[in-house]
């Protein structure tokens, strides 16, 4: 029975990924004025001109191709990947004091030049995964290059963590927020997960033991400091002593990180570490399924401190919740996480995956209407999140199918 389930199941997210989501991005992304990919689109299709572009946008390109060719061996994705690589290379990297721009003018110039944390571990995110579908280590220099600007400028020796920005030159900064709907503090969650799944996949590659004790520190970090007392939520925001500065919920964040927090401990294999975390990610998958999540399968933004609910529905939730509800099925074997994960996926099909313009779409209201006034293609709206959850799903149901034979 699950082996027919589960092939109908990755049948269609494999024609989500290849039709809907990589073939929107081959078709309607390609900047052929000014290389790379273009900065905007908005939620009608059109290409907004002059539009800046992202650091984080092409990192994410390149990790979503990358891993798409890894899985699947085609050309077309191979060529995509190596477009974003030369992106990174030729137009976001620093050559006076390395690292990579946050944000550039259309023909390459910086717009943003600081040194966003976030922004430099999607690049050892991205590369890293290109080694890892290619055999080409030559991007492993470069993603070394970065993990130790990370921790000579960075990283906080005395409380540990990781200081949101920096300046252009690696100094401090009082610019540090990731967005303007972030608060402006020395450390968030946020930076941190994204600094965990960057180190992961690095140490898939490259296993030095300087690395090893910095993915284990960090595996620590989410679970002593970030972690809320009930060990069910993140924590936001914080000083640099991991005084919390927030009280809101991020759904969406808690789902994403309880396989994440399960994928690094995992690839870092320690016992002691594994049996914790498997223990906070099943804590945090139950708290999203009983408190974030809809009757129709979705999962919420977020809940703010004051006790508001914010009840609309954006595409990058939906395709973490898919996974991380797959993931918390696969640690406990409880069949309401496989049915979360099902329902999400059905929710995605039926009201966040765009039929008629391609990809996702950013953000529904909570009866399912799409928002026209979001991005299409932005900033922070990448092929990252739908891509990889499509491709986690198919592994992790290729896994349980050959279990049950």
């Amino acid at each position: 029975m699950i082996e027919s389930m589960n092939a109908e199941w990755r049948a269609e997210l494999e024609k989500e990924l290849k039709e809907n989501i990589l073939g929107f991005w081959k078709e309607h992304t390609l900047d052929e004025t000014n290389g790379g990919f273009i900065g905007e689109m908005n939620g009608a299709g059109e290409i907004v001109p002059g539009a800046h572009k992202s650091l984080v946008l092409n990192a994410r390109i390149l990790w979503t191709f990358a891993a798409a060719y890894r899985r699947y061996g085609q050309e077309d994705d191979l060529r995509m990947a190596d477009r974003a690589l030369d992106q990174l290379k030729t137009r976001f990297k620093d050559e006076e004091h390395g690292g990579f721009y946050w944000m550039i003018h259309p023909e390459g110039s910086p717009s943003e030049d600081k040194k966003q944390v976030y922004g430099q571990a999607f690049v050892i995110y991205a590369l890293a995964e290109y080694v890892r579908a290619t055999g080409n280590r030559e991007p492993l220099g470069l993603a070394e290059e970065i993990y130790r600007l990370l921790e000579r400028y960075a990283y906080d020796p005395v409380h540990t963590g990781y200081i949101e920005a920096l300046a252009r030159d690696w100094s401090e900064t009082d610019d540090l927020s990731l967005s303007g709907k972030d608060l402006n503090e020395r450390k968030s969650m946020n930076t941190h997960l994204h600094v965990l799944e960057a180190y992961t996949n690095l140490y898939r590659i490259w296993k030095p033991e300087g690395l090893r004790l910095k993915l284990k520190e960090l595996i620590e970090v989410h679970l002593d400091r970030i972690l809320d007392s009930r060990g069910s939520h993140f924590l936001l925001f914080f000083d640099d002593e991991w005084n919390s500065q927030a009280a809101d919920v991020s759904y969406g964040h808690d789902i994403e990180g309880s396989w994440l927090l399960w994928e690094a401990a995992e690839v870092l294999g320690d016992p002691e570490l594994e049996a914790r975390v498997h223990k906070a990610a099943l804590a945090m998958a139950h708290a999203t399924l009983e408190e974030g999540t809809d009757a129709d399968g979705a999962v919420f933004n977020e809940l703010h401190g004051n006790g508001k609910l914010d009840d609309s529905k954006d595409w990058w939730p939906q395709a973490e919740a898919m996974v991380g509800y797959l993931n918390a099925y696969q640690l406990s074997g409880e069949e309401r996480y496989l049915e979360a994960s099902q329902r999400s996926w059905r929710f995605i099909q039926e009201k966040i995956s765009d039929r008629e313009g391609g990809e996702w779409h950013w953000q529904v209201t909570r009866d399912g209407v799409p928002n026209p006034m979001q991005q299409k293609v932005g900033a922070w709206k990448c092929p990252y999140h739908n891509s990889r959850a499509c491709l986690e799903a198919v592994e992790r149901l290729e896994s349980l199918t050959k279990r049950s034979r």
